[in-house]
């Protein structure tokens, strides 16, 4: 007989109050997501994905807050080493992709075994991903501030910080990867769990550390770093125990710790769409800021007021998206495809509904928003702009995070991948360009170009979701 992956037990009572619907969602529920009423299974799925995403903006904020007491080179020892991390969270995401597709349409097709043995192969790939970048963290971190304009005190001082940060990748890429185990298993409640006790811990620590509060060392920039490996670190133990535990849908047992090639591989390949799509959107925003660089630094400040905000407001809608690559993965895996459609088209209407919310704030209140961060006037009109054209496609932006993570839920990260080469890399960066410095927008001819294409990316990845190929992937 084969053992079975987690815990079974009867079919839970559904609890007809949004109280209690509410309070299961964020407890956590064995209920079978192919099976129980639609609404219910994506709020059961959205709701921890979207507290799990605003307590991580959150953290963001807090840390960047202390560590700015310390001084503006500080800041920019934090501010160069993300952009080595960055190249990280491409790979971390882009395994989160693939372990989700695979696990989720490991659930669907009812077995749990297999799910658990690639929840075990996407630790190993995780781990073995992070061993390079550590050792040349480790071994060159003066070298590699150096390289990207450091000043003195960053290279003499903030080097500790890349450190930490580059020698302890493996806690972000098995933060990630782990988490989007328990995601596609269905059990979203504990990754927010383990986000809250990562990120709450890592709150507290920053400034005992930073500033040596009480009994605590004054470690200065290293502390910062510091605080986030432990924090991160005690939510992937946190995370490691859960599985073998068990938890609601998925449990690795004694018997899953092997070496599965075949499975392993699989994980390796699907990832490797998500890789790219992490990446051509992360270097189309390099550029982008490189042509608002060349008009003015009240470009760049304005610009990243208004995206920080974005972001910052887009995470309910970013964690409504996730909850439909689960139930995409779990139904096509049932052999549910209808189902799995059906869900994409219900979570882009309650995204839409959102966003146009959102949207009006950005419409009517602009320069308000901005100027909670800045009272530099050019800034805020530069912010506020930007706001107010994003207003008018943040709806249609909103379909194409539900249709693209519709395609990576399925298990085809190819197909977004080559959709963001040609609307970010081949339209975007070259009519930025050609609007703001050709034409001489300044600005301005930048954030049109973001609209023209984001609507245009949202528009045909929405009719090509409607095409129903992406129904036909294997993982």
């Amino acid at each position: 007989m084969q053992p079975v992956a987690g815990p079974v037990s009867p079919e839970p009572v559904l609890p007809r109050t949004l109280f209690g619907q509410l309070r299961e969602a964020i407890r956590g529920t064995q209920a079978d997501y192919t099976k129980i009423p639609l609404r219910r299974a994506v709020f059961l799925l959205a709701v921890p994905m979207v507290l799990e995403l605003v307590l991580e903006s959150t953290f963001a904020v807090v840390d960047i807050f202390f560590v700015a007491r310390l001084g503006p080179s500080a800041v920019a020892t934090v501010g160069l080493t993300e952009s080595y991390l960055f190249l990280l969270y491409s790979i971390a995401m882009g395994l989160a992709m693939a372990v989700t597709a695979v696990v989720a349409r490991r659930i669907g097709e009812g077995k749990p075994d297999e799910a658990a043995v690639t929840a075990v192969q996407a630790i190993i790939v995780a781990v073995l991903a992070s061993v390079l970048p550590a050792i040349l963290g480790i071994l060159y971190a003066p070298d590699l501030l150096r390289l990207m304009g450091g000043d003195d005190w960053t290279i003499q001082h903030g080097y500790r910080y890349a450190q930490w940060m580059l020698g302890g990748n493996a806690v972000i890429m098995l933060l990630f990867v782990i988490n989007a185990i328990f995601r596609g298993a269905g059990d979203a409640a504990i990754a927010m769990r383990v986000l809250w006790l990562s990120n709450g811990l890592n709150i507290v620590l920053c400034p005992l550390l930073i500033f040596g509060v009480g009994p605590f060392p004054e470690w200065g920039i290293e502390g910062a770093a510091i605080a986030t490996n432990i924090g991160r670190g005690c939510g992937v133990l946190f995370q490691l125990w859960v599985l073998l535990r068990g938890g609601q849908h998925i449990r690795v047992l004694a018997s899953h710790l092997a070496w599965h090639g075949a499975v392993l591989w699989t994980i390796v390949r699907t990832s490797l769409g998500g890789v790219g799509q992490m990446i051509v959107a992360m270097t189309s925003w390099i550029f982008l800021m490189r042509i608002l660089a060349s008009i003015g630094s009240e470009a760049v400040a304005g610009a990243t007021i208004a995206i920080r905000f974005m972001m910052f407001t887009m995470m309910p809608a970013w964690g409504m998206s996730n909850a439909a690559a689960t139930l995409v993965g779990q139904n096509l895996g049932a052999q549910q495809p209808d189902r799995a459609e059906a869900s994409v088209w219900q979570i882009g209407r309650y995204n839409m509904a959102y966003l146009l919310l959102v949207s009006l704030a950005y419409f009517f209140l602009p320069r308000e928003i901005v100027g909670v961060f800045t009272d530099d006037a050019r800034v805020v009109a530069i912010g506020a702009e930007w706001l107010r054209i994003l207003s008018y496609a943040l709806f249609v932006y909103g379909w194409w995070m539900v249709s693209v993570q519709a395609f990576n839920g399925a298990g085809d990260t190819a197909t977004p991948t080559w959709i963001n080469v040609v609307f970010f890399w081949l339209i975007q960066i070259p009519l930025a360009w050609w609007l703001a410095l050709h034409l001489g927008w300044q600005e301005t001819g930048v954030f049109w170009a973001v609209f023209v294409s984001e609507t245009s990316v949202g528009l045909f990845t929405l009719w090509l979701f409607s095409r129903g190929g992406w129904k036909l992937a294997r993982v």
